[in-house]
């Protein structure tokens, strides 16, 4: 069997991680009968990361790195790996050593059953904080909620892709990218696997909660135009029960009561002008992404890399 198989690694500030992560993908290929190779997108990194993978390169001829200008994230990484992957198949997986390699064979297994992506659903780790647990949990039923689309909880970067699936995402044009939702959307034949996350070795998580606010908006936004539905729904409503108060304010002009209360005006003023706002945000929030889109940038800018 001659199949080429490509790994992708997005590696950010990961120095201690990238040496062990390669000697674990090789030693998992030794028992198996492809040709691989690893493809290490450095993104950015402000550490000694980006040496590390230039002396992994120069002593193994199946490794390969990119390197950004500057940090364009996790899923600009992940879209410059694919652009470049040259296997019959693409496995995507983060550089900290959580997305187990011994699951490798069980990902190829499926592809050659005729899969054409397979993907991994993390099981809950009771180690994480229960913040972040709830947090996950609730992005994905959101989503979920609000999209045309079913990701499972749990659903992770680390997934098989057959060529053709990675063609037609290398296709796509879109600016803000939000992979787990993309590999839904463009169909073909999928499976999931279920995985226990193995812990970071080295290093912290990248992902702050700054971030993971930031990712689910992408998440949200991409794939639904719900929320300017909802946000229409709710204006109406609010405009036909303000409608209500108009025979009380008649009522009590013409039999002289008085209307009083500064204090329930100042509620009632304050709690529409939020919900203005949180509106025109939702509104922002499209328009924000459609003039990011109609500027053309590209989504990432390689320094340097030993691909030929």
């Amino acid at each position: 069997m001659n199949k080429l198989v490509s790994i992708v690694v997005p590696v950010y500030n990961e120095r201690d991680n990238v040496q062990l992560l390669a000697k674990a993908v090789h030693n998992i290929f030794e028992n198996l009968p492809y040709r691989y190779n690893i493809i290490f997108v450095d993104d950015g990194s402000a550490d000694d990361t980006l040496d590390i993978l230039k002396e992994l390169s120069a002593s193994h001829s199946n490794m390969r790195y990119v390197s950004f200008s500057r940090n364009f994230g996790h899923q600009a990484a992940l879209k410059a790996g694919l652009d470049m992957a040259e296997g019959d198949c693409v496995i995507s997986m983060d550089g900290d050593m959580q997305h187990p390699p011994e699951l490798i064979p069980l990902l190829l297994e499926k592809w050659e059953a005729g899969y054409n992506v397979v993907y991994t659903v993390r099981k809950e780790d009771s180690a994480l904080p229960y913040v972040k647990r709830k947090t996950s949990s609730a992005f994905y039923s959101i989503l979920n909620g609000l999209s045309d689309i079913e990701i499972e909880k749990g659903t992770a970067d680390f997934r098989l892709l057959d060529k053709t699936v990675v063609g037609v995402l290398r296709n796509l044009h879109e600016y803000e990218l939000f992979f787990r939702g993309l590999v839904k959307w463009a169909g073909f034949k999928q499976i999931a696997i279920e995985y226990t996350p193995a812990q970071r070795n080295a290093g912290v998580s990248k992902y702050t909660y700054k971030k993971m606010v930031r990712f689910a908006l992408q998440g949200f936004t991409s794939f639904s135009n719900r929320p300017l539905y909802a946000a229409t729904y709710i204006g109406f409503t609010f405009a036909l029960l303000s409608l209500l108060y108009i025979p009380y304010v008649i009522f009590s002009f013409l039999f002289e009561h008085p209307i009083s209360g500064w204090a329930s005006i100042i509620v009632t003023i304050a709690f529409f002008g939020g919900l203005q706002l949180l509106i025109l945000g939702i509104i922002g929030i499209y328009i924000g992404k459609l003039f990011t889109q109609s500027k053309q940038r590209p989504v990432y800018i390689v320094k340097e890399s030993n691909l030929s």
